[in-house]
C-alpha cells in the first residue's frame, strides 16, 4: 500500500461531494389559530442525510414513492460524511472462495445479545444485493485480480468479514447516494429539525403516523419558523445517534439524533445500556477513532501531569513488555472496550488505564515515534518478543524490519498519515492526544424486521435503529443501515397509498399549540436554564457516571439528578417557573434538541441504574 499515488492516496482522503439539489419549496399555506405556516405534502417523510436515510430516500423514489429528505444537522454533516478510522470499516457476507453462511453471519452478529437473530439474520442475506446496489452506484471497493472483494478481520470478527475503501468509507458511501439523490431529483430541505410528529387514526382506528412539524429558521410565515410536512405513508427517523450525549466523544458537533423525539412521541425503545467506546481523538481537536493500524504499528502510549512528568502507565497494568506490547496491537481490532477483554490481561484493560489517567487529570498520549518502554524489571521492546498472533501479522505485512511505529504506520497505511495531517496533526514529528471516547448507540429505537417501530408508519433506520447488539462487528452498523433502508422502502413501496384524512389544519393544531407553548414559556425566561448549561450537565453526568465505567452509588445520584431535570425541562408545572432559556427564536431547534436530549439522558441513565 505504500506504494500507492499520491494522486488516488489524495482521492481516498480528500472526499468532495456534488452541490446543487432539488429544494423543497412549500406549495401550500395552511392557517391554524390564525397563523400561517408552509405546508408540504409528500408520499414519505426521510429525516436525515446520512448514509442510511440517503438510501432510504433513493430505495423510496425507486418504488414510486414521492420522498422529501430532510437534512437535519445541514447536508454534508452527520457521521456518515463526518466520521471514520484508519480503515473504516464496511462488514458483509463474504463474497470469495467458496462464499458464506448466512446462518453464521447471523449467528456472529448476534452472539453478544441484545440483538434479535432475525434481525441478524435480515442483516446477512440482506448485505450482499445492498452491497451490489453501492457498488453500482459508483463505490469503489478494493478487489482482487478475479473480482473478489478484499477483507481483513476486524472487532468483533473471527471470519474475516471486514472491507474498506480507506479512511473515508462511509464518506464515499455518502458521495455515491448523494450524486444518485442529485439524479433522481429527490427534494431536501436542509437545516430543518422535526420537533413533532403528527399522528392519524387509520381505517382500524389504530394510532399512525402522518407527518411531522418542523422548526426550519425560515420566518416568512410565522415568527418561530415552524412548518408542516405531511407524509401518510410514512416517516423514516434516519438522525443517526446521540452524539451530544457524553462531554468525551468522536462524533461529530450537533448530531442529536431523535431518541428523546421517540421517547416523547411514545415510541418503545431498546438496549439503551448498550454503548460503545474506544480510544480516539477528542471532539475538541479532530474526533477520530485510533483503531487499526494506528495501534497495530504499536507506538509508545504514556501520559503526562500538570507539571510536565511522562508516565508509563500501562505498565502498572501488565507484567511483562510483550504483554503490553501485544495488546496494543490488539486493540486494532478488538478496539471498543469490552468486558471480557479485561481478564486474563486483554485489551481491553487497555482502556481502563487510559480512563483512569483521565480521571487523575493527566494527559494520555500516543507517540509514533517511539516504541514502547519496558515494563520494570522486564526486557526491553522487541519486535523479536512478540506474541505469535502479534509477529505473524506484523510479518506478513512487512513490516518487522522497520525499527520504529511511524515507520511501520508508512509502510502499512500511508493514509492514516496523511488523514491527520490534512488536520493539522503531523504524525512524523509531533505524538498525539487522545482520550476513551463515546462513539456509538447500539441500542435505539425498537424496530421490527422491516424496520418499523412500534408507531405504525414510523420507521426508524441506521444508528438510531437499536439493532446493533452488544458485539457489533466493525462496520455492521453500516451494512444495517443499508439493508433496513432497502427493506423498508419495499415496505412502503407495496404498501396501498395512504391519504391525510380531515383537515390538515385541524390534524396539526394540537401539536403546533403544544410547541408554541414550549417557546412562549422558553423565550426570554428570566429564571430558566441556558441551552448551555444544560448541555453542560447532561454531557459531564453522562461520561462521567454513566460511561464504558459505571460505580452503583455515583449512578444512583446521578439517575437522581437526571430525572430531576427532566423535571425541570419537560414538567408543565414546573416549566413555568423553571424551565428552559432561549433568547432568540433562533434557538427554536437547538432549544427542542435539548429538551429530547434530557429525555434521552434521563431515560438511558435510569436503565443503567435498573441494573444495580
Amino acid at each position: 500500500m505504500s506504494q500507492l499515488d499520491d494522486t488516488i492516496l489524495d482521492a481516498l482522503t480528500h472526499v468532495t461531494f456534488p452541490k446543487g439539489f432539488a429544494q423543497a419549496e412549500p406549495a401550500w399555506v395552511v392557517t391554524v389559530d390564525g397563523v400561517d405556516y408552509p405546508l408540504w405534502k409528500t408520499d414519505a417523510l426521510v429525516v436525515g442525510s446520512g448514509a442510511a436515510g440517503l438510501r432510504a430516500a433513493v430505495e423510496l423514489k425507486r418504488r414510486q414513492q414521492n420522498a422529501l429528505l430532510i437534512a437535519t444537522a445541514g447536508l454534508y454533516m452527520g457521521t456518515s460524511a463526518c466520521s471514520g478510522s484508519d480503515k473504516q470499516t464496511l462488514f458483509t457476507a463474504a463474497t470469495a472462495g467458496n462464499g458464506d453462511n448466512f446462518t453464521k453471519l447471523a449467528e456472529a452478529l448476534a452472539s453478544g445479545g441484545a440483538m434479535d437473530h432475525d434481525t441478524a439474520y435480515v442483516e446477512a442475506v440482506g448485505s450482499l444485493h445492498t452491497l451490489g446496489g453501492l457498488q453500482y452506484l459508483g463505490l469503489e471497493l478494493p478487489e482482487d485480480r478475479y473480482g473478489a472483494i478484499l477483507r481483513y478481520q476486524t472487532d468483533h470478527d473471527e471470519a474475516g468479514r471486514a472491507t474498506s475503501c480507506g479512511p473515508r468509507t462511509s464518506r464515499l458511501m455518502v458521495k455515491v447516494l448523494l450524486e444518485e439523490v442529485q439524479r433522481l431529483a429527490i427534494p431536501m430541505l436542509t437545516s430543518a429539525t422535526v420537533i413533532k410528529l403528527l399522528h392519524q387514526r387509520d381505517e382500524n382506528g389504530e394510532d399512525r403516523v402522518a407527518g411531522a412539524i418542523l422548526a426550519t429558521g425560515h420566518r416568512a410565515h410565522n415568527p418561530w419558523g415552524l412548518a408542516i410536512v405531511t407524509a401518510p405513508n410514512g416517516v423514516v427517523l434516519a438522525t443517526g445517534g446521540p452524539g451530544e450525549l457524553y462531554r468525551d466523544s468522536v462524533y461529530p458537533h450537533k448530531c442529536f439524533g431523535s431518541l428523546g423525539l421517540a421517547l416523547e412521541e411514545g415510541l418503545t425503545l431498546t438496549n439503551l445500556t448498550e454503548s460503545q467506546f474506544g480510544i480516539g481523538t477528542p471532539r475538541s481537536t479532530f474526533p477520530w477513532n485510533l483503531s487499526g493500524t494506528y495501534v497495530q504499528v504499536i507506538p509508545y502510549i504514556y501520559s503526562v501531569d500538570a507539571e510536565g512528568n511522562e508516565y508509563n502507565f500501562l505498565a502498572d497494568y501488565y507484567r511483562t513488555t510483550q504483554e503490553l506490547a501485544s495488546n496494543i496491537f490488539r486493540k486494532g481490532y478488538q478496539w471498543p472496550f469490552h468486558a471480557t477483554r479485561v481478564m486474563d490481561f486483554g485489551s481491553s484493560l487497555l482502556d481502563m488505564a487510559v480512563a483512569q489517567e483521565q480521571q487523575s487529570g493527566r494527559q494520555v498520549f500516543m507517540d509514533f515515534n517511539r516504541n514502547p518502554e519496558a515494563v520494570p524489571g522486564d526486557l526491553p521492546f522487541s519486535l523479536d518478543r512478540l506474541d505469535d498472533d502479534v509477529r505473524t501479522y506484523l510479518e506478513n505485512n512487512d513490516a518487522l524490519v522497520t525499527p520504529s511505529p511511524i515507520e511501520r504506520l508508512q509502510r502499512m497505511n500511508p493514509l492514516s498519515i496523511s488523514l491527520y495531517k490534512m488536520h493539522g496533526y503531523d504524525l512524523t514529528t509531533q505524538p498525539l492526544q487522545f482520550a476513551m471516547n463515546n462513539q456509538h448507540m447500539n441500542g435505539g429505537i425498537e424496530v421490527d424486521i422491516w424496520g418499523q417501530t412500534s408507531l405504525p408508519g414510523c420507521f426508524a433506520v441506521g444508528e438510531v435503529a437499536g439493532t446493533h447488539g452488544v458485539t457489533r462487528p466493525g462496520g455492521a452498523a453500516l451494512n444495517a443501515g443499508q439493508v433496513f433502508a432497502v427493506r423498508l422502502a419495499r415496505f412502503i413501496g407495496c404498501t396501498q397509498k395512504r391519504n391525510i384524512d380531515g383537515d390538515i389544519a385541524q390534524l396539526a393544531a394540537p401539536a403546533l399549540a403544544s410547541i408554541r407553548e414550549i417557546i412562549t414559556q422558553a423565550h426570554d425566561n428570566g429564571t430558566g436554564m441556558p441551552l448551555s448549561v444544560v448541555r453542560e450537565k447532561i454531557q459531564a453526568r453522562m461520561s462521567d457516571h454513566a460511561g464504558f465505567i459505571c460505580h452503583a452509588d455515583k449512578v444512583r445520584r446521578a439517575t437522581r439528578d437526571a430525572l430531576l431535570l427532566r423535571l425541570i425541562v419537560c414538567q408543565n408545572e414546573f416549566v413555568q417557573r423553571h424551565g428552559l432559556a432561549i433568547k432568540h427564536v433562533g434557538e427554536v431547534a437547538e432549544l427542542f434538541m435539548w429538551r429530547h436530549m434530557t429525555l434521552t439522558s434521563a431515560d438511558g441513565i435510569n436503565t443503567i441504574n435498573a441494573l444495580y
